[in-house]
């Protein structure tokens, strides 16, 4: 009888912080989200707050969602208090369900904000991209430039990082005044910065093999980068552990000469699916290859 007073007495004890820590997980997770939803709100410019969301919008909303599985963890520890007063059996086995709803809805979760939500968001990220800018003296809408005329409003640096596929810059002009407004975007593909020139323009450009791997040691493989910009070459030997198989894909062909868009669909090997846009066909094909390359150094 001592015995079971004192498991009745941890549980009305276990039952008060429970239901204590499952307000908190709840506040937590409003906390979060009313942040973030205050932090985009007073955030001034487009540009700005394209990229407060697509760096910290599913970061947060999963952070949310994962407080209230713990919050879910620590609810249903609450349930059934009589049940669980016979046996402390029932406790393990209420606790073991509580694991089980927490982390399921923590999966779920993380499944909707990695393959489901990236498509909302890109909607809501290109429209905060294309939205027109407003020149803050005159007032005026500004008008954005084709890949083709913006080239005279960008150096050479700034055009070996969007042939690099690196960056992407979005040139703004107002027509009345000639006044005019670059934004700086994440490109397509990966490129190192030059520590030479500061532009991401460094990229892989060939590999050599040193020495073959085999059973009793590893081998050594030199990669070369060059810049596009400025020539600078580096090289690195990195360990070369197995040969890797480098399979050759077929480029999609392009047959439409009057086009307002070209499409890439990508899906990676976790199963994510990208899709990229260009303005004409020598982009998107020079893509598709800066893409296969990449692939087979990888």
């Amino acid at each position: 009888m001592e015995k079971n007073q004192g498991y009745i007495n941890f549980l009305e004890v276990w039952h008060q912080g429970a239901l204590y820590a499952f307000f908190a997980s709840l506040g937590v997770a409003l906390l979060i989200f009313i942040a973030y939803k205050i932090k985009y709100a007073s955030t001034r410019g487009m540009k700005e707050k394209y990229e407060l969301a697509s760096e910290f919008e599913i970061k947060n909303y999963l952070r949310a969602n994962y407080a209230v599985g713990i919050g879910i963890f620590f609810i249903v520890n609450i349930n059934s208090p009589d049940i669980v007063e016979l046996s402390p059996a029932w406790f393990f086995i209420r606790m073991f369900i509580a694991i089980c709803g927490g982390t399921l809805h923590g999966y779920i979760m993380f499944l909707i904000f990695r393959y489901y939500y990236p498509g909302p968001l890109e909607k809501k990220l290109k429209k905060l991209r294309y939205t027109p800018r407003i020149n803050s003296r005159t007032g005026n809408a500004m008008k954005l430039l084709s890949e083709d005329e913006e080239d005279a409003y960008l150096d050479e640096g700034m055009q070996a990082e969007e042939d690099a596929f690196s960056v992407d810059y979005d040139v703004w002009i107002d027509e009345e005044t000639g006044e005019t407004q670059i934004e700086r975007y994440k490109g397509h593909l990966a490129a190192f910065e030059c520590d030479r020139c500061g532009f991401q323009t460094l990229k892989l450009q060939k590999e050599e093999v040193i020495t073959e791997p085999n059973d009793f040691q590893d081998g050594e493989l030199l990669k070369e980068f060059k810049c596009g910009y400025c020539g600078r070459v580096k090289r690195k030997t990195v360990s070369l552990t197995k040969n890797v198989e480098k399979n050759a894909s077929e480029m999609a062909s392009i047959n439409s000469t009057k086009l307002d868009v070209v499409k890439v669909d990508v899906i990676d090997l976790d199963g994510v699916h990208r899709v990229y846009e260009f303005q004409n066909k020598t982009q998107a094909e020079k893509f598709l290859k800066e893409l296969e390359m990449k692939k087979q150094n990888m």
